[in-house]
């Protein structure tokens, strides 16, 4: 018998973590943060199978909350195989890394900040897990390419299909293989779709839907709306840089270091060289995005057709004019000491962390300038408050009254909207015999199943957290 349960994602956008077991072999697929700020806590919570009794995880792509559990995991006993991409495993050593440096910073901010209040917090201000542990699990990964089928314990296999959302992010489809079926069977196939991404987009390729599955679980984050005509964000982000520059204020732009800041690279490269835009500093403070770039030049067979011209002919993004790399914190720091205007992008893209918060302390209340928002805003979280329209925030400690212009590109969205995600889904030869919608909040999610089953004749349902449901 095969059981799946849905440890994260499930009424929620983030925390990915599937659980599908046999008679004879437990897996994991995802192993990422809760980043909603109603569900940080389960972050804490006990892993429900002892993590050395799990045999190996399947990684779908190298976005926190997809990998950002993975050294906890291996903190308290898994030693088992991680199968991921190439750029996947590399960009995950990266956001691990991060992470746990980013969590040691934090515990200090919020002791010192205890400290200095007289007050002591709810929990014990330790981190989920530091750099060794990050280190350890980024030494288990074993490089899967697409297409290729890999055997896993207990006779289930593996295969991993191009999804199109970041570079290297990858749809999986679980066999539970003949041997675990029995003699002569074909077995049952689950398939993940991770994040989808969408068609004609720059730097990487499109989605490689999958055509055949006998379950699907399906990701749903713009499950309810579409993303409008893409073909306008140059004009728009000109239009931000240009107004702003009017006003005398800065251009902030709260960005997820993978993918995202390359894409807005990729747009300010086209705008500088074609003088349709100010020629201003570019600031990428944002080392793991820095680092990030790097692993881009070592996959170049992960580029789509554009972008790989584009590095043939020496005109590769990532060298726009203007340019300025914030490696260290004192860099980061300098920023602040620099007259006139400019553009800093900055992690992390939800603004839950990261030095994009002390770029908000020091233009969030100034009318000159402009927070700009190019990805998706997770209930909960700063950028989204700020996004809705608060008046006030609280950032570091401080209360700061939002004067700052507030504005959103939908276009730069990494995330398939409706039509899209239809379209994947589509690519499927039949109906699987269930579809499980997930990533989504709750309301987004519960719409998309609808659409599902309207549109496409699919059973679909919105499973709750820890369900587990069996397979046949």
């Amino acid at each position: 018998m095969t059981r799946l349960t849905f440890l994260g994602a499930a009424r929620s956008v983030t925390g990915s973590r599937f659980q599908l077991s046999t008679d004879s072999s437990t897996l994991l697929v995802d192993c990422g943060l809760n980043q909603e700020r109603s569900m940080q806590e389960r972050n804490w919570d006990r892993f429900p199978v002892p993590p050395d009794r799990i045999d190996e995880v399947l990684l779908t792509h190298a976005h926190l909350d997809h990998c950002g559990l993975l050294p906890r995991l291996v903190k308290e006993g898994f030693r088992g195989t991680i199968y991921a991409t190439g750029p996947t495993a590399e960009i995950a050593r990266i956001v691990m890394l991060d992470s746990a440096r980013l969590q040691l910073e934090d515990v200090e901010q919020k002791r010192r900040r205890h400290e200095r209040e007289n007050r002591a917090g709810p929990h014990e201000l330790v981190p989920l897990y530091d750099e060794k542990d990050a280190e350890r699990a980024a030494g288990l990964f074993r490089e899967v390419r697409f297409g290729e089928t890999v055997s896993l314990k207990g006779g289930l296999e593996a295969e991993y299909f191009e999804a199109g959302h970041i570079l290297g992010s990858a749809s999986i489809r679980v066999r539970t293989g003949r041997s675990a079926a029995g003699k002569g069977a074909a077995g049952t196939t689950v398939l993940f779709s991770g994040d989808i991404g969408r068609w004609n987009r720059p730097i990487i390729n499109d989605p490689k839907p999958c055509d055949q599955a006998d379950y699907v679980l399906m990701e749903s984050t713009y499950g309810d709306r579409l993303h409008g005509d893409d073909t306008h964000i140059a004009e728009q982000l000109a239009s931000v840089v240009t107004r702003t520059v009017a006003r005398g204020g800065n251009i902030v732009i709260p960005s997820f270091a993978i993918e995202r800041s390359q894409e807005v690279l990729y747009y300010l490269n086209s705008l500088l060289r074609e003088n349709r835009v100010p020629h201003l500093l570019v600031f990428l403070d944002s080392p793991m995005a820095t680092r990030v770039n790097d692993v881009f030049a070592h996959w170049p067979t992960y580029f789509d057709a554009d972008m790989a011209r584009l590095i043939a002919e020496q005109r590769s993004p990532f060298d726009l004019p203007g340019l300025v790399l914030a490696r260290s914190p004192g860099d980061s720091k300098a920023i602040n000491r620099i007259t006139g205007s400019s553009i800093i992008i900055a992690g992390a893209g939800m603004c839950t962390g990261g030095r994009i918060k002390h770029h908000l302390v020091r233009n969030i209340g100034r009318p000159g300038s402009t927070i700009l928002f190019v990805g998706y805003q997770a209930e909960g979280t700063l950028g989204r408050q700020i996004l809705e329209g608060a008046t006030q925030v609280r950032i570091l400690g401080e209360t700061l009254t939002v004067k700052a212009s507030v504005e959103k590109i939908e276009g730069f969205s990494g995330h398939a909207d409706r039509g899209e995600l239809l379209r994947w889904a589509g690519a499927l030869a039949r109906p699987p015999r269930q579809a499980f919608v997930i990533h989504g909040e709750p309301a987004t999610a519960e719409k998309f199943r609808g659409t599902l089953e309207e549109k496409l004749g699919w059973k679909a349902s919105v499973p709750s957290p820890g369900q587990t449901v069996e397979l046949g």
